[in-house]
């Protein structure tokens, strides 16, 4: 008789979430925290494309607070050949869904067989398509449905020793990824050849390539384009490559010619940014120390755009812990006052948009430990010569 394996992540920690928000059982169906809930898993078949046919793949597990004896998974018909090799920990996996509405009828099939209809239902409202949504509604006419994505981000924030290490061979592939792209640039090449030989370094060091933010001279611009490298120019990588799902994000700087001591200068500064940051790092420092840290040295009039970010990161970018809601990208700040845990890991960015000498930009990755913290992927910090 197969044993199952038990559920491979913190049952405590999100039964405590659910508890707190007041829902009594989660429906997710996002790739990253289907692959997060099930262990590292991620259908092959569909890994890069949903759709098929006239709908789209989507997977559903069902977790009830208090009572993973209960959950099951809600799978495509094909992924019978994963269940044959024994890739789940939930005690039932349904292998019949060939699309969305007919998987969600399945789950609420899956809520019926065991007592679960009546019960507050927490699904990924911004993961979930409509026609999906639309059978949520009409087969729980008396429970509304609620958001679960800050339920899943708070269970995901603290990674296990596993998941940092992933995140340590994305960041420090990223780099060196960049490195050797740096090496092999020349006048004349261009922005989409540089993007070329990243993508291609950094699947030589076994990354799933994902983007490159990509500037070029005293151009602002960072989409990758047929824009001609002159002598003389900088540039920026900023990008992202995963390992197993971890997200390495990074930037780092590089020159077709030594630069000069303006641009040395401005490099230093955003350093002096950075390493400023990190010092107040730790576990049970505040969320908002990093902010604190460098305030002074944000207040100096630049010329151009001078920014500062922290973020989350880990098996997306811009997640838990959440800690600015004046940010590029739009959220609650929630972190902000609470204190950090050995665990967390952070991308903190300074960038200088500048008018003449171009875009400026570097961009870390730290876990947050009992005593400080650790970077990843922590080199190629200077100016990088190309050739």
């Amino acid at each position: 008789m197969t044993t199952r394996p038990a559920p491979p992540f913190d049952t405590t920690r999100l039964d405590h979430l659910m508890d707190a928000a007041g829902v009594d059982v989660v429906i997710a169906s996002s790739k990253h925290n289907i692959q997060y809930l099930l262990g590292d898993y991620r259908f092959f078949m569909f890994e890069a494309i949903d759709a098929i046919g006239l709908t789209r793949y989507l997977p559903l597990l069902v977790y009830p607070a208090g009572r993973p004896e209960l959950a099951f998974y809600i799978a495509n018909s094909n992924e019978r050949f994963e269940l044959e090799l024994n890739r789940f920990w939930v005690p039932e996996v349904i292998t019949k869904s060939r699309g969305t509405v007919d998987a969600m009828q399945m789950a609420l099939d899956g809520l019926a067989e065991r007592g679960l209809s009546a019960g507050r239902i927490a699904v990924e409202t911004g993961f979930l398509p409509a026609d999906a949504w639309d059978v949520l509604r009409t087969g729980l006419p008396g429970t509304p449905p609620v958001d679960a994505v800050e339920i899943l981000e708070e269970l995901r924030a603290v990674k296990s020793p596993k998941e940092l290490d992933l995140l340590r061979m994305a960041s420090d592939g990223v780099v060196g990824a960049m490195q050797a792209t740096f090496a092999q640039l020349a006048p004349g090449m261009t922005k989409n050849d540089a993007v070329d030989i990243l993508r291609r370094e950094e699947i030589a060091r076994g990354l799933t390539w994902e983007y490159c933010l990509i500037t070029a001279g005293q151009s602002l611009n960072r989409a990758p384009s047929a824009q001609v490298l002159e002598p003389g120019d900088i540039l920026s990588l900023d990008s992202g490559g995963n390992c197993s799902g971890y997200l390495g994000d990074l930037c780092r700087m590089g020159a077709l010619a030594p630069p000069s001591a303006e641009l040395q200068d401005a490099l230093a500064q955003i350093e002096e940014v950075q390493q400023a940051a990190r010092k107040p790092l730790r576990a049970d420092a505040p969320g908002g120390a990093p902010f604190e840290a460098v305030a002074d040295l944000l207040k100096p009039t630049r010329e151009g755009s001078f920014a500062f970010v922290v973020h989350g990161v880990g098996l997306i970018t811009h997640e838990a812990p959440r800690l600015m809601d004046n940010g590029p990208i739009p959220y609650p700040a929630p972190h902000r006052t609470r204190p950090l845990e050995a665990g967390m890991v952070l991308s903190v960015e300074t960038t200088w948009q500048h008018p003449r000498l171009g875009f400026i930009k570097l961009e870390d990755t730290v876990a947050i430990t009992e005593t400080g913290c650790e970077a990843f992927g922590d080199t190629a910090r200077g100016w990088n010569l190309a050739g």
